[in-house]
């Protein structure tokens, strides 16, 4: 994968405006990133329990995707083994790392090692990972079991 410097966030006022620009589809398409992805993740599972992200990620991140220009096809867009993937990393370090501000257990995230942009590619070969079954659907790994 392409070498990203990480993006950290100045504070918990930043990962909640993010978040909520996300749900209400107002977050341009340029500030939806890998970053954004995890950040907007984490603060669902801490601070909006009447979202459950295994169950409403995939038509919450779908129509922000389609009211942004986007589309969910089998190239692009959506895809759920990685988000599938990504709540449940996201899911386990928030229990390992529920204290202290949001921003903190954010930006831990994002330099932790599940919040690496080829975390996934541990489980996956990239021939399984971007293959169109696992865009449309929850493909199991097929290079190591995920752990939790």
């Amino acid at each position: 994968m392409t070498d990203h410097p990480t993006r950290l966030f100045a504070s918990d006022a930043a990962v909640r405006a993010l978040g909520e620009a996300f749900l209400e589809r107002a977050l341009p398409k340029v500030e939806w990133t890998h970053e954004a992805h995890l950040a907007t993740c984490l603060w669902l599972i801490a601070e909006r329990p009447e979202v459950h992200p295994e169950r409403d990620l995939q038509q919450l991140i779908r129509a922000y995707n389609e009211s942004v220009g986007g589309v969910s096809d089998d190239t692009q867009g959506y895809h759920e083994t990685l988000t599938r993937l990504y709540i449940r990393g996201v899911r386990a370090f928030s229990i390992a790392h529920a204290d202290g501000a949001l921003v903190k257990r954010v930006n831990a995230l994002l330099v932790s090692e599940t919040g690496q942009r080829d975390w996934p590619l541990r489980f996956y070969s990239r021939e399984t990972l971007f293959s169109v079954a696992a865009r449309r659907g929850w493909i199991e790994p097929d290079l190591a079991p995920i752990e939790g």
